[in-house]
């Protein structure tokens, strides 16, 4: 959610602040602006809609070698100019953007800024006009940026400029994703390293409760009880071609068609030198001295989350459950002794899962996160880290980064049953058979004028839909509602189709869309059964069956892969599908409407 590009340097900000902005559209956003400082000559435009609004209202010649920018996904008071970033102080000399959540910022308006006429309804403005009231009262800006801080509870990234010091530009973050590029003559402030990979690859982390103070020329990192940190840059590892559309129309279909290669890359990266698949020492350590292992993941990494649990259970046997991150923080149930939480994130920046791993850490318990962006948050701060090798995932709705998870997760599930002895987990050939599984993908991705066809038929103008599964069709059904639901705006429920006659079946009607994935042969013919129950009542029924199992009827075939990696192809006819509906219903498939692409608050 939202982003931020700062500059200071020898260059005019305008392009690399509008041109950082445009990489961060992936996150979701609704609102954005730009301020732009040239001496003490200070430009802020303003703009509800897109970057490419913006651009147009951002005059030609405008310009300054220090600047901020924002994309804003409204949490306080409704999109609008007013309420859009950058904000400014009573007086216009402090300006900032901020991501996050200020908790307290209602109590903060009342205690300190009760006769300071605030012009937006947001949180944000709160902290810019405390800034400039503690400036005002004798403070020089870092003390009263820092004093400001030490009042905000909640989550925050900020950055700021203060027009009396043209040549400074301050920032700090607690629980908001923040990073410093570092340059020759120059430096940026990113919440995402993308926005500034055309401009450096070297990038330094900032923690929480930290505030930095940059020029040109020098980078002064504090804690806010003053405490000066060294630390050292790091180059991203990321392709800057890699995010970028090239030929395709949308983020999203380029990222269905790029998951065999993903799959291909996580056997490379994850293979020894004797060529089997291996999972770090002190990642299996973590697993094998646990007794129950606490998988906590939103939306689709928890559908990742539930097919991890079949695979660790299968050949690893080690009990395994699967929690939502937002309800978990809240109601945690009674643990086990000595239980592992592994956190399943894309990003590695969702709120709801770091204020669990904040708090199971607080007591004491041992943290490991699968994520998509070494150096981000819940790989910083989990004792051990897998790395899901998917590439930068710019689409709102993930494709890739689900198939990547399924994929690392098999990977420890079967390193950790033969560390374990256990002999399911010798009995397959993994490397093998996730290479069996990317040529599937590659049959499946090559189908898209058969699903298009499919999607026209099923979906151009349904209001709800219904996907069926048992076992791990089950929790691929689950994706696939999901899916459908993010881009193209179909009401649309995943459901185990043994739980039809329990209530479900009331909500079919004549021509309801019903999809049935049927991969698994020990429940083939019962899904069969509660497919014909739909028929009865009127159904437009869709079944996908794995080849072996097909028949007569089905509209699709899914080449035989091994039954508990079936999640990885089964998968991707579901997202075309959802990709094909969003086309025909007239959609933005990138980014869809309410949605960002990394929840940075809780």
């Amino acid at each position: 959610m939202c982003g931020i590009v700062g500059y200071i340097g020898t260059e005019n900000a305008k392009e690399i602040l509008l041109n950082g902005l445009e990489k961060l559209e992936y996150r979701g956003y609704d609102s954005a602006g730009i301020a732009l400082l040239n001496k003490e000559e200070l430009t802020v435009v303003k703009e509800k809609g897109r970057i490419a609004d913006l651009r147009k209202k951002v005059a030609t010649d405008a310009s300054g070698e220090l600047g901020i920018g924002h994309t804003r996904w409204a949490t306080h008071g409704k999109p609008s100019e007013e309420n859009a970033h950058p904000h400014q102080s009573l007086s216009g000399r402090f300006v900032i953007v901020h991501n996050g959540v200020i908790e307290n910022y209602s109590l903060l308006k009342d205690e300190y800024l009760e006769n300071v006429p605030l012009k937006s309804d947001t949180d944000t403005e709160v902290i810019v006009q405390l800034i400039e009231k503690l400036s005002n009262e004798g403070l020089e800006t870092k003390e009263a940026i820092r004093k400001t801080l030490k009042l905000l509870h909640g989550s925050y990234a900020i950055c700021v400029i203060d027009q009396k010091e043209p040549n400074l530009l301050y920032a700090a973050k607690n629980k908001s994703p923040l990073l410093i590029g570092k340059g020759s003559s120059f430096n940026i402030i990113a919440s995402d390293a993308m926005a500034a990979l055309k401009e450096t690859d070297q990038f330094i982390e900032i923690a929480d409760e930290e505030m930095v103070i940059l020029s040109r020329d020098s980078i002064q990192i504090e804690t806010l009880d003053g405490e000066m940190i060294e630390r050292e840059p790091f180059t991203a590892a990321i392709d800057a071609s890699d995010i970028e559309k090239g030929t395709y129309p949308h983020y999203m279909l380029k990222e269905v068609d790029e998951q065999p290669a993903v799959m291909r890359r996580i056997i490379q990266s994850y293979q020894n030198e004797a060529g089997d698949l291996a999972v770090d020492h002190a990642v299996l350590d973590e697993v094998l001295n646990s007794d129950r292992i606490y998988i906590i993941a939103c939306g689709t990494s928890s559908h990742a989350g539930y097919v991890g649990k079949a695979m660790i259970e299968r050949f690893a046997k080690i009990p395994v459950e699967v929690h939502i991150s937002s309800e978990f923080g809240y109601n945690i149930p009674l643990l086990s002794e000595k239980p592992l939480f592994m956190f399943i994130t894309q990003s590695g920046e969702t709120a709801d899962s770091r204020q669990v791993l904040v708090k199971v850490k607080e007591m004491g318990y041992r943290t490991l996160t699968l994520t998509n962006v070494p150096g981000s948050t819940l790989d910083r701060e989990a004792d051990q880290s897998m790395y899901l090798h998917a590439g930068p995932e710019i689409a709102v709705a993930s494709t890739k980064a689900y198939t990547a998870q399924v994929a690392v997760l098999s990977i420890l599930a079967v390193a950790a049953g033969r560390a374990k002895g256990v002999e399911q987990a010798f009995e397959i050939d993994l490397s093998a058979e996730l290479g069996i599984a990317a040529t599937a993908m590659e049959a499946m991705v090559s189908s898209k004028e058969l699903i298009e066809h499919i999607a026209g038929e099923f979906l151009a103008t349904s209001r709800n839909a219904f996907f069926l599964g048992r076992s791990v069709d089950y929790f691929v059904a689950m994706e696939a509602a999901l899916k459908l639901k993010e881009i193209s705006y179909i009401q649309a429920e995943g459901f185990a189709s043994g739980e039809l006659k329990h209530g479900t079946i009331a909500l079919i009607e004549d021509e309801t869309p019903v999809f049935a994935i049927v991969t698994q042969e020990n429940i083939n013919w019962n899904i069969r059964g509660n497919v014909n129950e739909v028929l009865a009542r009127g159904a437009n029924a869709c079944v996908f069956a794995m080849e072996g199992l097909e028949q007569p009827g089905d509209r699709l075939v899914i080449p035989h892969v091994h039954e508990l990696l079936t999640p990885l192809v089964s998968v991707i006819p579901c997202q075309l599908l959802a990709y094909y509906a969003a086309l025909h219903r007239d959609c933005d498939v990138d980014k869809p409407r309410n949605l960002a692409k990394s929840v940075t608050v809780e």
